[in-house]
């Protein structure tokens, strides 16, 4: 035997596993399978998607944090429905539950997120470059060749080339997909281009100034001029299109233990005048405590998730028109001065004489916490980036696919929360001041998301995909904008883009029935048994005895509820797979719910009847054990009502979790 070929065998083997199972030999430097760009919450699914399914990946992150928003400061998730949200988006809140001692938690401190989504990336073994951002993409024959960086912070080359066979864009803004040339929109649409009647210009009642608020700085006095924040520009007719952008804020995360709280002073480039509305705003409806004006929700340990609420609040109106269009430079600029706003606010209201004592008192009790952005001073590295760059791809959700009027079958994801816009300009109507552009309109339930519209034209691109940016009109946009959805698209485009290669095919191309069928059978990338899920809505698995009656409620599961005060009715899950499963049933909040039912589970161990309490733990789900299933074997979850209980019984959803 040659030991000189063996040694050189054995090295070449240890480098292409160190180059993620490919020959690293013909791998030149900075070359890989799939790039993805944008280290949000959906980069780090996307990332952790393709290196499971066997690419080798590299994931850039301009800053020097990953999760984006979710780990941003956004912990009091917008979710809609749970029902809306798969795969690995799923299986994050599912970690974040066991982090915090239950099976799923939708609400989180942001280092927690962080931690999560770091460890997807270390146990994928996925490598990130920091604090580098796009300036050029190379296109030839319709698909990106390589991407050019500049270096934004940190150590490292002043430049650098990444070469791919496939993209995708997770960033907020959209950067990659404009520089490779693809069709996008920026603004909202007027609501005759798609036949729409939420989008456009919209001034309505949501986080709205009461009647009587002088716009001017001399109160009566025009000629004194508008006050900050106020354009002079009077809005368009209702409906009609323009270039504005939905307000961007931060979601701030405050302390109230003493021991964890870094005092709220006075920031860069404080200016008291700029909240002058505020102090008119108070003098007309006074708040009743902080919740009056700022939306405090509460986080585990103390802390909060704070988002804007009411006429002024955290939302800084108009001055983000630049930031989709702006140089990495000039962003920074915008995020300051989004800082410095949001800081100053916090401080205003601690300190400044015209505000009710008692809002100041409790304000101090507030400040920064010492253990989140610990190299930030405890402030969040991510602005809330609402809304910047959209796709004009192959196909443009709208408000038809939200209210369920248009659906398409091309579905790897669904959305549910309402559309939602944030105001968009701050304007005198009347010689009073108003905000436009608040538009809260919800959804009849979970609905798919086209995989056309992650994609460009093939005209434009064709081996990009785009699940953050994609393809929307403005108030559809609203709906489907939320960090869970984000995570599920993710995980969708990497997974096409794999197809996409291993095909030799362009995005467009993929057989995207066998795309639905690989997200379905393999939800987390690891081959495991996937849980069985079974919703009221699926009748066939689904036997009543009595009068059950199907309707919509707050919080369900799904698209409906199905209830009744007597009787019985069976879920009998399509098991496919032996072994032990967890079963859980969903415990939805309602009025007149009966504060306990009795569980029939019959499993491959025998039968077992148990009363279970569920005054608590509302919109949750509630394990019931765990039982075997052995093919042949009954296996099915019967509800009736316990001897003596009244009220309804709630048959939402039951679902097999598999050990």
């Amino acid at each position: 035997m040659n030991i000189r070929k063996l040694r050189t065998g054995i090295l070449t083997t240890l480098l292409a596993l160190l180059a993620g199972g490919h020959d690293a030999a013909a791998q030149p430097a900075d070359s890989y399978d799939i790039c993805v760009y944008g280290g949000t919450a959906a980069g780090v699914t996307a990332a952790y998607t393709a290196k499971k399914l066997g690419k080798s990946v590299l994931l850039v992150e301009p800053g020097k944090h990953l999760g984006g928003m979710t780990s941003g400061g956004l912990g009091y998730t917008d979710i809609g429905n749970k029902f809306a949200i798969t795969g690995l988006a799923r299986d994050f809140y599912r970690r974040i539950g066991r982090h915090y001692g239950k099976f799923e938690q939708w609400i989180f401190e942001p280092h927690v997120a962080e931690n999560i989504l770091n460890d997807y990336i270390q146990q994928a073994q996925v490598p990130v470059l920091y604090g580098y951002y796009i300036t050029q993409a190379d296109k030839q024959q319709g698909s990106i060749q390589s991407i050019t960086l500049d270096k934004a912070e940190g150590n490292g080359p002043a430049q650098r080339t990444i070469r791919a066979k496939m993209f995708i864009d997770c960033s907020y803004e959209g950067d990659l997909m404009a520089r490779a040339g693809v069709s996008y929109t920026i603004g909202r649409e007027a609501n005759s281009d798609y036949n729409e009647t939420w989008n456009g210009v919209q001034l309505l009642d949501k986080h709205q100034f009461p009647d009587g608020i002088d716009p001017y700085k001399e109160k009566g006095n025009a000629s004194s001029g508008l006050l900050w924040g106020i354009s002079p520009e009077p809005p368009a007719k209702n409906g009609a299109g323009d270039k504005k952008v939905q307000a961007y804020n931060f979601r701030i995360c405050l302390s109230s233990d003493p021991a964890n709280l870094i005092p709220i002073t006075q920031p860069d480039n404080y200016d008291p005048s700029r909240y002058e509305l505020l102090v008119r705003v108070l003098e007309k409806n006074r708040w009743k405590n902080l919740w009056g004006g700022l939306k405090f929700d509460l986080m585990p340990n103390n802390k909060t998730d704070i988002n804007n609420n009411g006429p002024f609040s955290t939302d800084m109106i108009g001055m983000n028109y630049d930031y989709p269009e702006a140089d990495y430079a000039t962003r920074k600029k915008i995020i300051k001065a989004h800082e410095d706003y949001n800081k100053g606010l916090l401080y205003f209201i601690g300190h400044d004489p015209r505000v009710p004592e008692d809002l100041r008192t409790e304000m101090l009790k507030w400040g920064y916490p010492k253990d989140e952005y610990t190299d930030n001073g405890g402030w969040s590295f991510q602005l809330y980036v609402r809304e910047a760059r959209r796709m004009i791809g192959q196909y443009v959700m709208t408000q038809h696919n939200c209210e369920g009027r248009e659906v398409v079958k091309d579905a790897i994801g669904m959305a549910a929360y309402t559309m939602d816009s944030h105001n968009c300009q701050r304007v005198v109507v009347n010689g009073m001041v108003k905000n436009e552009g608040d538009v809260q309109k919800g959804t009849p339930g979970p609905y798919p998301i086209a995989y056309r519209s992650l994609v460009p034209k093939p005209k434009d691109c064709k081996n990009l995909l785009v699940p953050v940016c994609l393809s929307a009109t403005h108030i559809a946009y609203g709906s489907i904008r939320m960090e869970p959805v984000f995570m599920v698209l993710g995980q969708s485009s990497a997974t096409a883009a794999v197809m996409a290669i291993n095909d030799g095919k362009a995005v467009q191309d993929i057989n995207v029935k066998a795309l639905q069928q690989k997200l379905k059978e393999d939800p987390l990338v690891d081959g495991s048994i996937p849980e069985v899920l079974v919703d009221d809505a699926d009748k066939t698995f689904l036997q009543t005895k009595g009068q059950w009656q199907q309707t919509k409620a707050s919080h369900n599961y799904g698209t409906s509820v199905t209830t009744a005060n007597s009787g019985s009715i069976r879920f009998t899950p399509p098991m496919q797979h032996e072994g032990r499963y967890t079963i859980y049933y969903y415990n939805i909040a309602k009025q007149g719910k009966a504060p306990a039912v009795n569980f029939n589970i019959v499993s491959a161990d025998g039968n077992k009847t148990m009363r279970q309490p569920l005054e608590e733990h509302g919109n949750e789900w509630v394990p019931l054990g765990s039982y075997s299933y052995k093919k042949g074997s009954p296996y099915y979850i019967e509800l009736s009502l316990p001897e003596g209980v009244q009220g309804d019984m709630m048959a939402d959803a039951v679902l097999c979790v598999p050990e």
